[in-house]
């Protein structure tokens, strides 16, 4: 079973693979689950975080001594390819080799805010990646001076990820005149780039070509079992079965 953790990154109906279970952004437990569930091959993009426990690095790693092929990109997904990349999750696209490279060090750069599930996880932030990515392609295309570049990168840096749309950058960024504010405004209609959606969409790409069988060959590291992982195991069974360890 092949199954994708993704949300405002990339709604499930830009998922075009019937082989393909997507499912709302990972928190802790969820990985764990799917392994137990039967999945073979798990792409995580969107993940929890701030109110609810983001996915668990040990997760990840017992998944991968189990044999699933683990993929992460775009989002909560990058940052965990990064941190376990040695461990052989496999990381895609721009912002994890961005993240892995040592370029980016700031969770903070793929975080946004969105609607809920009901709203089809409408984003209502622009994600700092996706302001960089941005900024290079009106670089590259001459819509914008190096100078203009380099303010409104550091205007997006500095607001808070709640806080930060395209407007808050272009209102806040000092030495930007009106008529340029209302160019630069002309201009991302047709130039903005969704980096963290192109990654996702790489990722979904790469799992569709994967063959959905566990894989028999042990990693070169053991698989340790914590205090804390069989706490959470002990919750798991429980939850499953409030009467199964009493």
């Amino acid at each position: 079973m092949k199954l994708l953790f993704a949300g405002p990154t990339l709604p499930k109906a830009q998922v075009h693979d019937a082989n393909i279970t997507v499912r709302g952004p990972a928190g802790q437990g969820d990985i764990f689950r799917a392994v137990e569930g039967g999945a073979t091959v798990i792409g995580i993009v969107d993940g929890a975080f701030e109110y609810t426990a983001p996915v668990w690095h040990k997760e990840i790693l017992y998944a991968l001594s189990a044999g699933a092929t683990v993929l992460g990109a775009a989002s909560m997904g990058a940052l965990r390819a990064a941190e376990c990349h040695s461990f052989g999750m496999i990381g895609v696209g721009r912002i994890f080799k961005d993240y892995l490279e040592g370029i980016r060090v700031d969770d903070s750069d793929v975080a946004q805010i969105h609607g809920p599930a009901e709203l089809g996880w409408l984003p209502l932030s622009e994600p700092l990646v996706n302001v960089t990515a941005t900024l290079d392609l009106l670089l590259e295309g001459q819509l914008l001076s190096s100078a203009e570049a380099i303010q409104l990168q550091a205007t997006a840096e500095a607001i808070f990820f709640k806080a930060r749309t395209w407007r808050s950058i272009l209102k806040r960024t000092p030495n930007i005149r009106a008529d340029r504010s209302t160019s630069i405004s002309i201009a991302l209609q047709t130039c903005r780039v969704n980096q963290k959606r192109a990654d996702a969409m790489e990722l979904v790409a790469i799992m569709s070509r994967l063959d959905a069988q566990r894989s028999a060959t042990k990693p070169d590291w053991e698989f340790q079992r914590t205090t804390l992982w069989n706490d959470m195991l002990k919750h798991h069974l429980m939850a499953k079965d409030p009467g199964h360890l009493s």
